[in-house]
């Protein structure tokens, strides 16, 4: 499970996020509000990149952060992620972005080499390790990056508008390969997303962010049926109206 508790982020006087309080088990949870909301601030807070001023983080029940202190820096939290923009590393091939990672938690050699080839199996690129980001297509650089985040085995999953450069014909190609993989490997998963499409598709509940808090938590049929602001309403309608 991960857990905020009343956490609030301050930078300077200004307030980032106010009393944000969640916890997630094993499920996929979709993230959303407008911009500026502190969706990307979140997820920086679940990593260890941001610490908390009030409220405590807590990932596997093990406390990570209280106020003004992170307890566990992000290399220890086995929190995974993928970057909107992907953040892969261009002099490195896909086999080598994937053993990155795992070379630095200290992997053996042939254990690394094992889950390298068994998760990029999973996401379609047997054949492809040897290839660096700049050789390969749109849709191959996303899976590198979901491998890159599965060869870890976290404890938690972390997708920061994971569909945001890609076309329609691959964003829908990467859906289905998530949807899979995420009933494969059962760990807390957030996927931040503007797109109600996709946490109908993905998400087993929803997170509305707005004015700093945590507007709203439930299923989009719970927002359909009682929306808590214009916004969860505008979000559970258009996810009825596009399936």
């Amino acid at each position: 499970m991960i857990e905020m508790r009343d956490v609030g982020v301050r930078r300077g006087e200004t307030a980032i996020l106010e009393r944000v309080s969640f916890s997630i088990g094993d499920e996929v949870v979709a993230l959303a509000g407008p911009s500026g909301s502190g969706k990307t601030t979140l997820l920086r807070a679940l990593l260890g990149l941001e610490t908390p001023s009030e409220g405590e983080v807590r990932i596997g029940g093990r406390l990570m952060s209280t106020p003004g202190r992170s307890l566990v820096p992000p290399e220890d939290r086995n929190v995974a992620m993928v970057f909107q923009d992907l953040a892969l590393w261009p002099h490195l091939s896909a086999h080598g972005n994937l053993a990155f990672g795992l070379r630095a938690r200290g992997v053996a050699k042939d254990e690394r080499e094992r889950r390298i080839a068994v998760a990029l199996t999973s996401v379609g690129l047997d054949g492809k390790g040897g290839k660096r980001p700049g050789e390969l297509s749109g849709g191959e650089r996303q899976r590198v990056a979901i491998a890159r985040a599965l060869v870890l085995d976290p404890a938690a999953l972390l997708l920061d508008e994971p569909f945001a450069s890609l076309d329609i014909l691959l964003k829908q190609e990467i859906i289905t390969l998530l949807a899979r993989l995420f009933k494969e490997r059962r760990v807390p998963t957030i996927v931040v997303t503007h797109d109600p499409r996709d946490a109908a598709l993905l998400a087993e509940r929803v997170m509305i962010i707005e004015g700093r808090r945590i507007a709203q938590q439930g299923t989009l049929a719970d927002l359909a049926r009682e929306p808590a602001t214009p916004f969860a309403e505008a979000f559970a309608r258009g996810a009825r109206r596009d399936l």
